[in-house]
């Protein structure tokens, strides 16, 4: 049922929250201030990482090479069935890509983490990621017996050995979010990676809105055109924002997101 075809008094809006639910929500959130940081730290490419992001903190994420590709995958930290739902993030906000103002949300409907600014305007929702056969096809063999570091390293095989230190594995891979790539798909349904989208210092922040478990790999696109295994290194920085706030635009970009806030606020109180 659409919003049209719903009574007006069966909407959850803000306004109609009773008053203590509305008190929960802060009156904003903070931006990035250097002051604020809790945590800084450097992620070469090709390589994996698995982490808390509490809520209320945010996650800047910036390439420092052009052709950066950051694979994602959110799962709610204390229950990790919850997870990141690719098809509901784009039929809610009727995209086919994440940009500034959208939210990725978990099969719960809830919101997990919020786009509070990027100078990137395609984050690609449908590309998937690297495995080890794409990556022995278009760059060859390099293990880490003869190659030690300078091993070539895929993104699926590096995101499940971060799952398995949390308990997780193959069942709870699921359709991902590959940050600085674009993807477009043509008349025909063939998909193509667009070749310089993303430059050194393009950023995108994350406010995250649950205490969420992150993977993230920095292994090339699984379509990217670079015949070379040349994967880029991204800097991440956390810091203490705060949650959205009553009048925040991902709050306020459609209504479909308006309840998905109410939603989540609703699992904290």
């Amino acid at each position: 049922m659409s919003d049209a075809d719903m009574p007006t008094d069966e909407i959850t809006t803000f306004e109609s929250l009773p008053p203590l639910a509305r008190a929960a929500v802060p009156t904003y959130s903070t931006t990035f201030k250097p002051d604020l940081t809790l945590w800084r730290e450097r992620m070469p490419g090709g390589m994996h990482w698995s982490g808390l992001l509490r809520r209320g903190n945010s996650l800047r994420i910036t390439t420092l090479a052009a052709g950066a590709n950051v694979s994602a995958l959110f799962y709610n930290y204390e229950d990790r069935g919850e997870r990141y739902n690719m098809p509901d993030t784009l039929k809610e906000q009727s995209t086919a890509f994440l940009r500034q103002g959208l939210v990725c949300y978990s099969d719960m409907g809830r919101v997990l983490c919020s786009l509070t600014e990027s100078n990137c305007d395609w984050h690609d929702t449908i590309g998937g990621m690297s495995d080890a056969a794409v990556v022995e096809q278009r760059y060859g063999t390099k293990r880490y017996q003869e190659h030690r570091n300078a091993m070539h390293r895929n993104a699926r095989d590096g995101v499940l050995t971060q799952l398995g230190k949390w308990g997780m594995g193959k069942r709870d891979v699921v359709p991902n979010v590959n940050f600085f790539s674009r993807v477009v798909v043509n008349d025909n349904g063939d998909m193509r990676f667009v070749d310089g989208h993303s430059g050194k210092g393009d950023f995108v922040d994350l406010r995250f809105e649950m205490n969420t478990l992150v993977v993230l790999s920095t292994c090339q696109h699984r379509l990217d055109l670079n015949p070379r295994y040349e994967p880029a290194a991204v800097e991440m920085v956390c810091w203490r924002s705060g949650t959205a706030g009553r009048d925040d635009p991902c709050r306020l970009s459609m209504p479909e997101n308006g309840r998905g806030f109410i939603n989540t606020e609703r699992y904290y109180l």
